[in-house]
């Protein structure tokens, strides 16, 4: 049988499902980059909820940016890469010709094309990336195998200066460490790196203890882009925002609670891992403040 990529003919239209979250859209912009490469002539449509649409904007491998509604027209192909309950509705309700998903999502029987497991396309049977758990959907569907890139994003009006990105949130207890340790390490870098500590909050963070230094508070997504494309450093949680800022090759210092570093660790740039035997809040600030070292970012 024919490889996915060889039944499309020239200019079809591939509507990849991919509705959540920050970390999980911006690890799928390489595999993107490698089905674009590959075939230029496809005319890729990303679904994908409005408050991450930001992730896909100005990026070239990107034709179209659709909200979690049902497509126009039909697509030739639905690649779902979401998995959930929602976007096995979404993916129905498209009439696509080919349907394909991994075959470990729930409900992949809907599927006409199950991609097996990463470990069995790329050959290995150690633990993955998610980047590399995502591209080896496109080896699978016939892109040709090689080098998985960074993953692509866009910012305009990027200034680089003398500054570090902190982000002190995520999105669970257990993944976030101490705000003392932030403000130690916030410190440090401004008394003795020359590096201005710029602090990143969501809606629902609580950003007070942070006062001290400059805090960007629910920054719409292309703001943050630019912030993190122009900055030197970047420190924080196993969140998103690490995950955008290694996009912009800014070296990266991330803490770790529970996530597998191995799934979930920086793509493709200077990065130092922090993990703790136990609890995160065991990390110490000067742990963190070595790995800066580590990374030799100064103003």
């Amino acid at each position: 049988m024919a490889q996915l990529l060889e039944r499309l003919p020239s200019g079809s239209r591939i509507a990849v499902i991919r509705l959540r979250s920050l970390g999980d859209c911006v690890l799928t912009t390489p595999a993107l980059a490698l089905l674009k490469a590959h075939r230029p002539d496809l005319r890729i449509q990303v679904i994908v909820e409005d408050r991450f649409a930001g992730v896909f904007q100005g990026n070239p491998d990107v034709d179209a940016i659709l909200p979690p509604r049902i497509p126009p027209g039909r697509p030739e192909l639905v690649l779902n890469l979401h998995g959930g309950t929602r976007s096995m509705a979404l993916m129905m309700a498209s009439r696509g010709g080919i349907r394909a998903g991994f075959a470990h999502h729930a409900y992949s029987l809907l599927y006409t094309d199950r991609i097996p497991r990463a470990q069995e396309i790329l050959g290995v049977e150690r633990k993955v990336h998610t980047a590399e758990h995502i591209a080896s959907a496109m080896f699978w569907m016939g892109v040709p195998q090689t080098e998985i890139p960074r993953a692509r994003l866009a910012a305009d009006d990027v200034a680089p200066s003398s500054y570090a990105v902190l982000h002190p949130f995520a999105s669970a207890p257990e993944k976030t460490w101490t705000a003392a340790g932030f403000l130690k390490v916030a410190r440090y870098l401004k008394d003795q790196a020359g590096l201005d500590p710029v602090f990143l909050a969501g809606p629902g963070d609580d950003a007070n203890l942070f006062a001290p230094f400059q805090v960007y508070r629910n920054a719409p997504l292309a703001q943050v882009k630019r912030l993190m494309a122009g900055a030197r450093l970047f420190i924080g949680n196993d969140s998103g925002p690490a995950h955008v800022a290694a996009a912009f090759g800014v070296p990266v210092v991330v803490l770790f609670g529970p996530s597998d570093p191995v799934t979930w660790a920086p793509w493709r740039t200077e990065a130092q891992v922090i993990t703790s035997s136990g609890p995160i809040e065991q990390i110490k600030a000067e742990q963190v403040i070595a790995a800066a070292e580590a990374l030799r970012v100064a103003a």
